[in-house]
């Protein structure tokens, strides 16, 4: 046991203190953080300025009700000018774009004869937006032709809306659900990410030490066995480390940014209220949607999913690091790691797949939760799911089958290596991993 925590340590010790990793430790909050503050700075930017849009009726249609403004739009009426002269001012004065209403009388002909003219490519918005006008407007006006009181069918209108709650009676909401679909892929796909990044650079480190010849020091007082654990455990505990690091600065760097927000923590996660009443509360307050987002984000299974995230973190990285410390051990190069990459990567990417397929759509359905207890895919799948609420029976069932499986590969993955850190010179093939698996010392 003392030789394995020897290698731990001097895993973890060289993990640890290289510049890349203490860089990215303190980075990629500040990064993350920055990136998120930015965005939300562009968005209020980007409403600040506001648009204009010249308009020439020749139809005689539409109004200046009909064109109402808004805090991005502003619209002027030159129809006077008529649409050449428009054109012309248009291209030269610092507006948006010209819309051009010809005089048709047919109202299906006029729908698709309306044109708008722009010195760059509009907005999908701002197109949406006039469209939306323009067909509200001619839907009246055929309605109107045809003898149809408006007012009645505007009266007639009835706005649902359907409250959602679990059978304990906790509230939901369309906001908190849409939270946790972009919370499960966002955590899904990092450790993906994680498990990559960590499982490649104990790939490496294998190689390294096989094309230096000190890997034949290593193995004559140290068995393969505990030499491998030793690095699987040593960079996964620089990657605990690293995350606890990172958990610290979000959090510290997050409160930051909420308090530069107006954002009272305290005050929403105590709140009594229901999403859509606290909703209805900041509209009429005129407060941002960021403090509603940010309630609702503290409404989701932070903790659990926390210590899930951790858990399958490590069952992962354990399960696929075997992988790739094995390919590491029977290769010589790193360009002959390309042949083997495919058959590891596939799983982790088709629970990728799988999740934004499956999971954002039904969480609960089979294809989830059966690629949920898939080992090789349950860390992705499970943590997608996680927000929307699993049963601990089948946590208990995902996690059994990943720690079975994990011993159980990382024994198969042991037999390749205890031989392939010895081969040299020889380009392996999948016909020699399977000698090296039935090989016995």
């Amino acid at each position: 046991m003392s030789k394995l925590q020897l290698i731990i340590k001097r895993e973890f010790i060289a993990k640890v203190r290289n510049k890349s990793f203490i860089v990215m430790t303190f980075l990629s909050p500040l990064i993350t953080v920055g990136m998120g503050a930015l965005v939300y700075f562009l968005m209020k930017k980007n409403d600040e300025k506001v648009k204009k849009i010249v308009y020439v009726d020749e139809s005689r249609m539409f109004s200046e009700e009909d064109f109402t403004d808004s805090k991005t739009v502003q619209y002027v009426d030159f129809s006077a000018m008529g649409i050449e002269e428009t054109k012309k001012r248009v291209e030269a004065g610092d507006y948006y774009g010209a819309l051009y209403i010809p005089k048709i009388d047919s109202l299906e002909i006029l729908a698709t004869s309306i044109e708008f003219y722009s010195k760059e490519s509009p907005g999908l918005s701002i197109m949406n937006s006039l469209e939306s006008k323009i067909e509200t407007k001619l839907r009246n006006n055929k309605l109107t032709n045809l003898g149809i009181d408006l007012d009645k069918i505007a009266s007639s209108k009835i706005k649902s809306d359907i409250k959602m709650y679990n059978f304990s009676g906790e509230e939901s909401s369309k906001l908190i659900n849409g939270l946790k679909i972009g919370v499960g892929a966002i955590s899904g796909y990092l450790l993906m990410m994680f498990v990559i990044i960590y499982g490649s650079s104990v790939m490496r480190s294998v190689i390294e030490e096989k094309t230096s010849r000190i890997i034949e020091i290593i193995v004559s007082s140290v068995k393969p066995f505990q030499l491998m654990l030793g690095k699987i455990i040593g960079n996964a505990s620089a990657g605990l480390l690293q995350f606890l690091i990172w958990g610290i600065l979000i959090l510290i760097l997050g409160t930051i940014a909420t308090s530069v927000f107006g954002v009272n923590m305290s005050e929403m996660q105590t709140s009594g209220l229901s999403a859509e009443q606290i909703e209805t509360a900041k509209q009429a307050a005129g407060v941002d949607k960021m403090q509603l987002i940010v309630h609702e984000i503290m409404r989701l299974p932070l903790l659990k999913m926390f210590v899930l995230f951790i858990f399958y973190f490590l069952g992962g990285y354990m399960l696929y690091s075997s992988l790739f410390a094995a390919v590491g051990a029977a290769v010589d190069n790193e360009t002959d790691t390309q042949q083997f990459m495919l058959p590891i990567m596939l799983p982790l990417i088709l629970g990728v797949y799988v999740g934004f397929a499956t999971v954002i759509n039904d969480p609960h359905g089979p294809i989830s939760v059966a690629f949920s207890y898939i080992p090789l895919t349950s860390p992705i799948v499970m943590l997608m799911r996680v927000p929307f609420g699993v049963t601990w029976i089948e946590l208990a069932i995902s996690m059994t089958l990943l720690i079975v499986t994990f011993v159980g590969m990382v024994w198969l993955a042991a037999k390749i290596y205890r031989v392939g850190i010895l081969m040299y010179g020889k380009k392996p093939t999948y016909k020699d991993l399977y000698k090296w698996l039935k090989y016995k010392a």
